[in-house]
């Protein structure tokens, strides 16, 4: 009987120690008690805005599938997908701006839960991207639930909470990104005696490209919200946002770091409404890369205390360095994880696939402890 007992609970450490999840320890991830580097791609998306919910999935689950085979064949072990963007078919909005659900026909969670069993059957954690800043195309319904706490409380209660209850426990969730781009949006050239609330140093950067229409403490709450309702419902679930460049992820090389434990709270008065990692972007001009640029600096120059994940670039606009110099990087001077972009590779600032996947498998057998950590491990 007491070895019977006995077997019971190795099975069970063992299970608990090879099915652990991602957690952040210090400035890096670590998963079952080694150090792992995120090594993927930004999916993005198949069907922009139309992927998931009211059976969208179904008609791009072949195509979902294959390019989940894809990474996993060529060594990846993560990859970003976008998800609500602007609100175009989820969540779903009444006729004031209210969220009611995350869709129509109440298809979503079983549609991103059916994603997530497939990610898990090749190996792929996925960290989905909920809004987009950098595109302002059908973004009214947004704008209202940046603007208006009642409005974003709606979708929070109607929509988040119900679809992290429903995936917290999926190994294959890897995490959540708020927000890419919010500097497309964004109101620059404002001061404010409040420094997170100033985005004077923000002016000529380019920041507002899709429109300056909302300031930055307005963002900063919406981040606050939305990240204290993920882990409040789910305590271990990791949350970032998408930066488009390292100029506002640090205080340190004379930036701002708006995404701040001490900004998000004052903002928005959540005390759980903090990041757990950060991520920015990062793409050269004229094949040169802006000074404050991460493939100009080690992470730990920018004197973050939680991971940095380099989470988009690629070759075309890369400084003149070819793909897996550009991982390379990444992986040996302190950053927790990259992302190519994107791997569908439309447009004209895209690697197509095949890049990013030469990218990939040039990573997948590193484990180095001392520097990017583990790249093949398993969920």
């Amino acid at each position: 009987m007491l070895l019977y007992v006995a077997s019971i609970y190795l099975l069970v450490c063992i299970n608990i120690v090879l099915g652990g999840r991602l957690q952040v320890q210090g400035t890096h991830f670590v998963k079952d008690g080694q150090r792992v580097f995120l090594s993927g791609v930004n999916q993005a998306w198949i069907n922009f805005g139309y992927d998931f919910g009211d059976n969208h999935y179904a008609q791009q689950r072949s195509k979902f599938e294959n390019y989940l085979k894809m990474v996993h064949d060529n060594g990846g072990n993560s990859m970003r997908v976008w998800v609500h963007i602007e609100g175009q078919t989820t969540p779903v909005f009444d006729h004031q701006g209210y969220v009611v659900g995350l869709d129509k026909t109440g298809t979503f969670i079983s549609e991103f839960k059916e994603y997530l069993k497939a990610a898990h059957k090749f190996n792929i954690l996925i960290f989905a991207c909920l809004w987009n800043g950098a595109l302002f195309e059908h973004g009214e319904a947004l704008g209202g639930l940046i603007r208006d706490t009642r409005k974003l409380h709606s979708y929070i209660d109607k929509a988040l909470i119900p679809w992290v209850k429903a995936v917290k426990d999926e190994p294959a969730m890897g995490g959540w990104d708020i927000m890419n781009e919010f500097e497309g949006e964004i109101i620059a050239n404002q001061h404010n005696s409040e420094r997170c609330f100033d985005t004077v140093f923000m002016h000529g950067s380019g920041s507002g490209w899709a429109g300056a229409k909302y300031y930055v403490q307005e963002l900063q709450r919406f981040v606050n919200w939305q990240t204290d309702a993920i882990r409040r419902t789910d305590p271990d679930a990791l949350v970032t946002v998408g930066s488009w460049t390292a100029r506002t992820s640090s205080d340190k090389l004379g930036l701002h770091n708006l995404w701040s434990d001490d900004c998000l709270r004052k903002a928005g008065g959540k005390p759980l409404g903090v990041l757990t990692f950060f991520t920015t972007h990062a793409y050269s001009s004229h094949d040169k890369y802006a000074d404050y640029a991460p493939f100009n600096h080690k992470a730990a120059e920018y004197g973050l205390n939680k991971p940095f994940v380099i989470g988009e670039f690629n070759q075309v606009s890369g400084g003149g360095k070819d793909i897996t110099a550009l991982f390379d990087y990444a992986y040996n001077n302190g950053y927790a994880g990259a992302w190519s972009w994107h791997l569908l590779g439309t447009g004209s600032n895209s690697d197509n696939a095949a890049t990013q996947l030469r990218g990939l498998r040039f990573m997948r057998y590193k484990n180095d402890q001392s520097r990017g950590g583990l790249v093949s491990f398993k969920l």
